[in-house]
């Protein structure tokens, strides 16, 4: 399925609206001069408020990685497939707690719209 390219500087926010940050695994192949990401970079959560609610019990369960879905079949970067987005809106990957449970999609507010990986 054909995507836009992740980048470095993609604005991208967990489930429950905290910013996070792709960090650069490469610096070879740049978009919009920005390292394109690769399905297995790293992606941390900084400041998600998130709460079990209560009754069910008050234990943080706050987002603190992001998981990319979206492989490219046919883009490499470094060996490791390119991490795609269909478009800006929810993004085809998982944010994490700590514990790694899964939190819901992410958000994608602003990326890249030139290059489509495939």
């Amino acid at each position: 399925m054909p995507g836009l390219l992740l980048h470095v500087g993609a604005v991208v926010q967990c489930t429950h609206v905290a910013p996070a940050t792709i960090a650069p695994s490469q610096p070879r192949v740049t978009v919009s001069g920005q390292p394109v990401a690769n399905i297995t970079a790293a992606t941390a959560v900084a400041g998600c408020p998130f709460q079990i609610p209560v009754g069910v019990g008050t234990k943080p369960q706050p987002c603190m990685t992001i998981k990319w879905l979206m492989p490219s079949a046919r883009f490499l970067v470094n060996g490791q497939p390119a991490a795609l987005t269909p478009s800006p809106g929810p993004a085809p990957g998982i944010c994490q707690s700590a514990e790694q449970i899964p939190q819901g999609p992410p958000m994608v507010s602003t990326v890249q719209m030139r290059v489509i990986g495939a």
